[in-house]
């Protein structure tokens, strides 16, 4: 999967905006003023490091990561519908938990935790279009996330704690404390956690597909040619397509990235 410039930029401003619709002041305006800082990062940071994984692309993060509101919303709805009990979180706490559920994978203040892979053979042999960042010192994402958040005086509630933490599921044999109890008193008091899992395991799976569905109908085509920004087409419309995308980007430091790529 291939984003231009001006898809990347689209997406940046839809994850703003869902921070303005649904998130409140003062937070509002804490967790803008922290992304704000790192867009020329988060923008463009993929969601993994490896294709056979999801979205491990430029700009694939705040992809899957608007994916991932727009499936919440969708599921509390469902939840709701079946008789969950929805006066257990807000909407807020649902769209912050998603909006952030990723947050550790930026990594720290000081360094990005996703870099180009050095290794061509890594590279062409496993997909890896990205390495882990050495410079940085190992944390769970979810520990990693909340970390951040707090650094930056952004609060979150315990609901949100606990669904950040938990949105990886059975998954992460870490959450088992959590979502394998079999003693009401210990379970989690609201669905928001598992809305979470079960949303970010929809964006996933329908990223997958977009992604790998075509190459198996395509006589299983696994060939790992490199992500690149931008499109196949002639150098002409692609140069045309980029120039219209910087022109709408106030960061100095992201058209020069943009550029770069």
């Amino acid at each position: 999967m291939k984003l231009t410039a001006e898809q990347i930029q689209m997406n940046w401003v839809e994850f703003m905006s869902n921070i303005d619709t649904y998130i409140s002041s003062p937070r509002k305006e804490q967790l803008k003023s922290f992304y704000e800082k790192f867009e020329d990062r988060i923008s463009l940071m993929p969601a993994s490091h490896k294709k056979e994984y999801h979205s491990a692309f430029p700009g694939g993060y705040v992809d899957h990561v608007n994916r991932v509101v727009k499936a919440a919303l969708s599921m509390s709805a469902v939840w709701g519908g079946f008789g969950a009990n929805m006066d257990t979180f807000t909407t807020e706490e649902l769209v912050f938990s998603a909006i952030n559920h990723d947050l550790g994978k930026m990594g720290d203040s000081e360094h990005e935790s996703y870099i180009p892979q050095t290794d061509k053979w890594r590279r062409e042999k496993l997909g890896e279009e990205y390495m882990h960042n050495k410079a940085i010192a190992f944390a769970a994402i979810p520990d990693r996330g909340l970390f951040l958040l707090q650094e930056h005086d952004v609060k979150y509630t315990f609901n949100e704690m606990i669904a950040i933490q938990t949105h990886d599921g059975l998954y992460d044999s870490a959450n088992e404390k959590y979502l394998k109890s079999f003693m009401p008193e210990t379970k989690p008091r609201t669905s928001l956690p598992f809305i979470l899992h079960q949303a970010d395991m929809m964006a996933a799976r329908i990223e997958f597909e977009i992604e790998w569905l075509p190459k198996f109908k395509n006589n299983l085509d696994t060939s790992k040619s490199n992500f690149t920004l931008g499109t196949n087409n002639k150098k002409q419309h692609i140069a045309s397509t980029k120039n219209k995308a910087l022109g709408s980007i106030k960061s100095e430091g992201l058209k020069n990235l943009f550029d770069k790529l």
